[in-house]
């Protein structure tokens, strides 16, 4: 059985194939994507908020409601699909990794939304109904600073990206408001960091607390306090994320998706991956392949 997994480069998406970002309305947008294979993933920032329409929306196997204002923010890498239903609309926000590189000090400065941490589950956000005027008018500046030919037209549309970041990160405040410099979030932080720069190779929490500078226990109970996981779970689960993402690459054999991921046993792969997904890498894939039909 034979899929093609497609990974999409942001000038796909753009008329001249050179666009570091794409600001459209949903409905235009969409009359372009009729080729689109899913699921799939981007190596960019893909954000939408839906204004009309239903059906559902999956983020890294994740499903949700497709609702009006309701708005999705998805990580460079994350899988991604959608089933929609009725008639579409809302506003869509594609840039590169390096898009605000450039235009910022601050390399990371993006980090500090958790919006765009690249996890399912704070990637579904709510605009509420005494913001949404504020959102939609940030969002159609942004719409028309897209069509200009000016000279400063693409930093006018970061600005604009960035106040919609501000609005959203201002309105959510979520468990971590009150305590978004507080000694134990950025210990959490940092941890989730290092687990997405290093879970090829590290895979022990001791391993990571080394790094943090903090005994394992220490760890854990960080871990265990706020998210109710242990950091082994996390490490694993963030594992386990991966090999969904390369197993939907029907290409790849099931041994050469463990040895990518550093198993150099493939039964131990398949050992660790029914342990945490509860079923088996076959198995798995062709759930995708029916689901897909």
């Amino acid at each position: 059985m034979k899929s093609e997994f497609k990974v999409y480069d942001i000038c796909e998406f753009s008329i001249d194939r050179q666009q570091e970002v794409i600001v459209s309305p949903f409905a235009v947008y969409l009359k372009n994507l009729k080729n689109l294979h899913f699921p799939h993933r981007h190596d960019f920032y893909h954000l939408i908020l839906f204004t009309r329409g239903g059906g559902s929306f999956s983020i890294d196997f994740q499903s949700f409601q497709i609702i009006p204002y309701r708005a999705y923010f998805m990580a460079p890498g994350q899988v991604h699909g959608w089933d929609f239903e009725g008639d579409m609309d809302g506003y869509v926000i594609n840039f590169s990794v390096q898009f605000f590189q450039s235009f910022l000090l601050k390399s990371d400065y993006l980090d500090q939304f958790y919006f765009l941490n690249g996890i399912a589950a704070d990637s579904v956000i709510d605009i509420p109904e005494d913001q949404r005027k504020l959102i939609i008018e940030i969002l159609d500046n942004a719409v028309r600073e897209m069509e200009k030919h000016t000279r400063f037209k693409k930093d006018a549309i970061r600005v604009w990206i960035l106040q919609l970041f501000l609005q959203i990160g201002n309105m959510n405040v979520k468990t971590e408001a009150h305590a978004a410099e507080s000694y134990n979030l950025t210990l959490l932080k940092n941890f989730e960091k290092l687990i997405e720069q290093n879970y090829l190779h590290l895979r022990l929490p001791k391993q990571y607390a080394e790094l943090l500078f903090i005994t394992p226990n220490h760890l854990n109970a960080l871990c265990s306090g706020a998210l109710g996981k242990s950091a082994g779970d996390l490490i694993r689960n963030r594992i386990a994320l991966e090999a969904k993402r390369m197993l939907i690459n029907f290409s790849l054999t099931v041994t050469e998706v463990a040895y990518a991921l550093n198993f150099e046993d493939n039964s131990y792969f398949c050992k660790f991956f029914k342990k945490q997904t509860g079923m088996s890498p076959d198995g798995f894939r062709k759930n995708i392949h029916t689901d897909a039909k």
